[in-house]
């Protein structure tokens, strides 16, 4: 693609779904960036939610629509409430679809504590209640609960 003109790339790019238009901005800087395009974003999200929503939810200040697209597609995976989600070994507190605080990964407690870097009691608790609504997610989708 390192000889194609940048409009067809995006066209090309256009007939990517959210999860492989993602992939794609891994590959290198070039595709990184056409991948990033806000018009592809726009397209994808008022195909998933429509219109409507779109006009609703239209980026503002310096967000982007793969931004705003994010947060949608988190609100709804997790909810709007205040929630701890797990992503990987990588703890998040979010509120509204919106990441509000990184907690931590657990990674990190698996390595050898130190008196410097020793997880605080809330850090564990934190941790303890994201696998326990991560555990709660997959049941509720099991039909366990």
């Amino acid at each position: 693609m390192e000889g194609l003109p940048t409009d067809l790339c995006l066209k090309i790019f256009q007939w990517l779904d959210h999860q492989n238009l993602a992939a794609a901005q891994l590959v290198c800087r070039k595709w990184r960036a056409l991948a990033s395009d806000d018009a592809l974003w726009s397209d994808l999200f008022k195909e998933r939610w429509g219109i409507d929503r779109a006009t609703f939810y239209a980026p503002l200040d310096s967000k982007s629509w793969k931004d705003v697209y994010i947060v949608q597609d988190r609100c709804d995976r997790v909810g709007l409430g205040l929630k701890i989600i797990r992503e990987g070994d990588e703890y998040f507190l979010v509120h509204q679809g919106e990441i509000q605080r990184h907690l931590g990964s657990r990674r990190a407690e698996s390595q050898p504590f130190d008196s410097v870097d020793c997880p605080s009691l809330l850090d564990k608790i934190l941790f303890f209640v994201g696998d326990m609504e991560s555990a709660s997610i997959q049941a509720k989708r099991s039909g366990f609960l």
